[in-house]
């Protein structure tokens, strides 16, 4: 063997050797990042049709998501376990136990909603988001900036969206017919969010929330981490209990207990049209805040007794 030949032989394996390493630092600076693996995981299980993880992926989402957020509280509600959440109760005389027959009833329009109507909004829904051009797939999934953008115009659109829906089911004529439903639970618990007449459910549940991703073209995956933040916020506001370092749903429920107050979902809306007003004077406000402590808010904020 000549020596001209391992040379030859040698620079060859140390050529193959630098090309494919190049080659693999490539394909870890291009690799997909964890928010691309899973989506893509997502997308392949629904075998990479986009009708199907638009519409009935998006379906099975929510109720899932439904399922998950009201595990919790329909625990503590039905059986009163965990004991220490009732510490944080907001109208602590209301629904301990729960009133079974009111919740079987509430149990069979939600379902009826979650698993009816939802799929029927989601099936007109599709030809818009294919006209709006709006990408479920491997392509066109958002920057963090463009995220958090288009997450903040559907806040935007959410609160304008429920506020004026639910302060027009609140014209007499149509609450007698419709609205009144939601109203039965003067105490509300965390299933009731969407409790409610299906015209309403579409009116003033489905189409605020949707609007947003539609006007947008949001991507898909971007519209399922939004539905996650918006199940878990009206689970929460209709739950009941004014938790630790949660979101307050204080003004809700306040809501739930005088009717006329508190329309929207952060207040801006009810700040500018002053319907708020008896709210805002109530010690129930003072309370309307993040719990930095395990103290609950009627400790924190004890309302003052009538002489």
């Amino acid at each position: 063997m000549s020596a001209q030949y391992l040379l030859s032989l040698a620079m060859s394996l140390l050529v193959d050797t630098s090309v494919g390493q190049a080659a693999a630092v490539v394909s870890i600076k291009n690799s997909p990042g964890l928010w691309e693996r899973t989506w893509g995981r997502v997308y392949r299980a629904f075998g990479e049709n986009d009708f199907a993880i638009t519409v009935f992926g998006t379906w099975l989402y929510g109720f899932a998501l439904l399922l998950f957020f009201n595990l919790v509280f329909a625990c503590a509600d039905i059986t009163g376990r965990p004991a220490w959440m009732h510490r944080y109760k907001i109208q602590k005389d209301k629904n301990v136990p729960v009133n079974w027959s009111m919740y079987k009833k509430a149990v069979k329009r939600v379902l009826f909603n979650a698993l009816v109507v939802s799929l029927c909004y989601q099936l007109l829904n599709y030809p818009l988001l294919l006209w709006r051009g709006a990408p479920c797939g491997y392509e066109g999934l958002p920057s963090l900036t463009t995220a958090a953008m288009q997450l903040l115009l559907f806040a935007f659109g959410v609160e304008a969206g429920f506020y004026y829906g639910h302060r027009l089911f609140h014209i007499p004529y149509l609450y007698k017919r419709f609205h009144k439903t939601h109203h039965e639970w003067t105490a509300p618990v965390g299933l009731v969010a969407t409790y409610c007449h299906p015209l309403e459910h579409v009116i003033v549940n489905l189409f605020p929330i949707a609007v947003g991703p539609l006007i947008t073209g949001a991507h898909l995956s971007l519209v399922w981490l939004w539905y996650t933040v918006v199940v878990f916020s009206t689970t929460l506001n209709h739950s009941g209990y004014h938790l630790p370092f949660l979101p307050s749903p204080e003004a809700h429920d306040f809501h739930h207990k005088e009717f006329t107050q508190n329309y929207g979902v952060v207040g801006l809306l009810d700040r500018l049209h002053n319907t708020d007003n008896l709210f805002r004077s109530s010690g129930t406000c003072k309370r309307h805040v993040l719990l930095l402590s395990l103290s609950s808010a009627s400790e924190v904020y004890p309302l003052s007794r009538k002489k």
